[in-house]
């Protein structure tokens, strides 16, 4: 069965214990991508290896390929992706946000054309749970109207007012369901605020998914271009309106720095495709910045990508190893990285919830943030080290 336990907090930044019928996660908690079935170039042994507790699976994708029912038939997802560790799938609504010009939306969910073969494909609140129920996710989404962050307000308050509609009959399906899927396992529903950064609609919008009393509440509608600021915001009011005792689970989130924001602000888990794309492009996560592995400057540099990681992509391969399989199109290149990118941030979770236990994460946060992102304080090695902020 799922549950959640609060272990320990610092002042909002806390330490906690989600439980699923496929194992705990430790919180907060990154969890990478599988978009269609797997996490691109990297097996799950890797995964494992690289101290990954969760992945996410992309409802919308799987759907339209190999479909659901296919899914279910060969066990799952989590046979699908040879994956015994937690699963969440989202309900396919960013998306269909994403693939505006192929997309109507009414009060009744989302008829698109699919991008794999233009077939018209219907997306309803009880279709997406019934998706998800076949997927068989430990923790799943409730179907949403994601706005732009550059949308007006009266166009945020439909979104608003919609996916509040499509929350309560996701609930209803869930429920009626017995809340597991046709494996046989608990799902956990989560709901998903929407509002952009007007504050007085994203308390309308918790208020009215308290009122379901789900396992878990997402905040969504955030990192679609509101900036920094902006999602800060909208989280410094997030953590008093959903309950302590439930997960907190910032949708789409990945940047380092705006993890940390997000943690100190009461946050518990995220999700994000930068550590396996930007691996695929040759971009690697360290402690001191970011490095571009095709720059010319590492051709003959025998060191690691970061001599701080333990991850088997610094244990035995060099930056100039890595830019020659990058410049011969060598397929062990984006596999390499994204294993460094993984562990990259399996790691710096395990140092925010180290940070929180010790009661100093936000010192430490300082001191992080301005090694990732500020040149002139990384220790000499501004000269040798990238940074795309």
């Amino acid at each position: 069965m799922f549950g959640f336990q609060v272990l320990q907090t610092h002042r909002k930044g806390r330490v906690g214990k989600l439980s699923t019928d496929h194992g705990d996660v430790q919180t907060p908690v990154f969890m990478p991508v599988g978009t269609t079935g797997s996490i691109k170039g990297v097996t799950p042994a890797q995964l494992c290896t690289a101290g990954v507790q969760m992945i996410l699976g992309n409802t919308y994708h799987l759907m339209l390929r190999p479909g659901a029912e296919t899914v279910a038939k060969l066990g799952g997802l989590h046979r699908l992706m040879g994956w015994e560790a937690p699963l969440l799938t989202d309900s396919g609504g960013y998306q269909v946000f994403s693939l505006a010009h192929l997309r109507s939306v009414n009060d009744e969910g989302v008829v698109f054309r699919s991008h794999v073969d233009g077939c018209e494909v219907s997306l309803t609140p009880e279709r997406t749970m019934e998706i998800q129920r076949l997927l068989a996710a430990d923790v799943v989404m409730q179907l949403d109207e994601c706005p732009s962050g550059r949308a007006k307000k009266d166009e945020v308050a439909t979104a608003v007012r919609r996916s509040t509609e499509w929350a309560r009959k996701c609930s209803r399906t869930w429920r009626d369901s017995g809340c597991a899927s046709v494996q046989g396992n608990f799902q956990a529903l989560f709901g998903i605020q929407q509002g952009g950064v007007f504050e007085d609609l994203r308390a309308e919008s918790a208020g009215h998914l308290l009122a379901l009393d789900l396992p878990g509440y997402a905040i969504g509608g955030l990192s679609v271009g509101e900036g920094h600021q902006p999602m800060c915001s909208v989280l410094d009011a997030a953590e008093s309106q959903f309950p302590p005792d439930r997960p907190r689970y910032l949708m789409g989130v990945g940047e380092p720095r705006d993890i940390l924001a997000a943690v100190m602000r009461g946050m518990d888990m995220f999700d994000c495709v930068l550590p396996t794309r930007n691996g695929r492009n040759a971009q690697a996560f360290t402690s001191n910045g970011r490095v571009r592995l095709r720059n010319a400057r590492w051709a003959d540099d025998p060191a690691p990508i970061d001599e701080t990681c333990d991850c088997y992509t610094c244990c035995n391969f060099s930056r100039g190893t890595l830019r020659h399989l990058f410049m011969a199109s060598e397929m062990l290149g984006p596999t390499l990285v994204s294993i460094h990118n993984l562990r990259f941030f399996t790691l710096f979770m395990e140092r925010i919830r180290e940070a929180i236990r010790a009661g100093d994460l936000e010192e430490r946060a300082k001191q992080w943030i301005a090694e990732m992102y500020e040149p002139t304080c990384r220790s000499g090695r501004s000269e040798t080290l990238d940074n795309d902020d």
